[in-house]
């Protein structure tokens, strides 16, 4: 049995990490409201954009850009978007397995599928897994977490796909859906994927100026930026959310851990008094 000594350590160390966790519980929550806001606030225009290349897609012709079009099933590369720290739940494990599967799975039937990470953990995670599949590390990509760097990235994946090094390019993020709830979701960045004629509402038409070809030149790369910079808002805002519902549960862990301790110390203390009670009973009848 520990002494009291014991005991009282182990408490004021478990106060002590009750502290360091309701500090980075509070951290996060200040920063998940702005990371949510801002995740928010791109969804609308990535969609609207999303739609409209797809609509451009299914349209075809021969004037299009060969970033609609389907090549061979050679080479793929998939960008997982994990985060640099941990303490926030399974939010890298489960994006990190998910990217494992896909490549191990193929389901697309690729002869290989090569992994481009942002973030310190997933390639952690699938350095012994999977390193001869990683191509590529970003880290310390949330410190500044702005458009122009999802656009380094954007043009980066572009450049690999325009002189035919993969012929197609995936991105896998965890999307925001609420504190408590992130969704691994898994997109074909290139080729854009023509939407279907049931999913389409209307028949839009497009007025192209100068040209139709110029138009999808210029459109079609910052479509990549703009779906780089969603996953990497969505994955911003899920991580402070994952790490604020993780600390949240370690501070009522780290309370339920304290009143067992400390009735553990409550117990041990009244035995030895208990026990010093009957040596100094003992001694005195000894006496007599």
């Amino acid at each position: 049995m520990p002494s009291l000594k014991d005991i009282k350590k182990r408490i004021s160390s478990v106060k002590n990490t009750q502290q360091i966790t309701k500090a980075m519980k509070m951290v996060s929550a200040a920063k998940l409201r702005r990371a949510q806001d801002a995740a928010v606030s791109a969804r609308p225009y990535a969609e609207k954009l999303q739609q409209v290349l797809a609509n451009l897609a299914r349209r075809g012709g021969d004037d299009g850009h060969h970033m609609l079009f389907s090549r061979g099933k050679k080479r793929a590369l998939l960008l997982l978007m994990t985060a640099d720290r941990g303490l926030c739940g399974g939010f890298n494990a489960n994006i990190s397995k998910a990217a494992e599967r896909f490549v191990r799975d193929n389901p697309q039937g690729y002869e290989t599928i090569d992994l481009m990470i942002t973030g310190r953990k997933g390639n952690e995670f699938l350095r012994n897994r999977l390193g001869k599949n990683i191509v590529k590390v970003y880290e310390n990509i949330g410190a500044q977490l702005n458009y122009k760097t999802a656009s380094l990235i954007g043009q980066e994946l572009v450049a690999k796909y325009d002189d035919e090094t993969y012929d197609a390019i995936f991105l896998i993020y965890n999307a925001f859906e609420s504190a408590i709830s992130q969704i691994v979701t898994l997109e074909q960045l290139l080729p854009i994927q023509p939407e279907t004629e049931s999913a389409t509402s209307d028949e839009t038409d497009y007025i192209y100026e100068p040209n139709r070809s110029e138009v999808l030149a210029q459109i079609l790369p910052k479509m990549v930026d703009v779906a780089v910079f969603r996953g990497l808002l969505e994955s911003n805002a899920s991580e402070h959310g994952a790490r604020m519902a993780a600390m949240d549960s370690a501070s009522r862990n780290a309370s339920e851990m304290i009143s067992k301790l400390t009735l553990q110390y409550n117990r041990a203390r009244q035995a030895a008094i208990t026990k010093e009670l009957m040596e100094i009973i003992s001694g005195a009848e000894s006496v007599k």
